[in-house]
């Protein structure tokens, strides 16, 4: 079938120039990979991925108040002291499962 319709997208120029960087070094051109969603989104009948806000936020520190640190550093004795703990070992073995490393 003979491409025959445009689409105009407006999005963040830091955006764009990442995934066509992404895209570059896969050797998909952008418009391809636009043509490979929207048939997701056809096949699929919905968004191809799931849309959804992360369980759990990671704490950073850099966005933490003093109050917030401290209150994240009473909860982490209240677990030492209470022997809900893990191995630095099993830590790392979840941390590999989980990102497929």
């Amino acid at each position: 079938m003979a491409k025959t319709t445009n689409v105009y997208v407006r999005l963040e120029p830091g955006l764009k120039e990442q995934a066509e960087s992404v895209l570059e070094q896969l050797g998909i051109p952008m418009s391809n990979a636009v043509n490979i969603f929207l048939k997701q989104v056809v096949m699929q009948r919905g968004i191809p991925f799931d849309v959804k806000l992360p369980a759990i936020k990671p704490v950073s520190l850099a966005d933490l108040t003093e109050t917030e640190l401290n209150e994240e550093l009473e909860k982490g004795y209240a677990d030492f002291t209470a022997r809900n703990t893990k191995s630095a070992k099993k830590v790392f073995s979840d941390i590999r499962r989980d990102n497929g490393i």
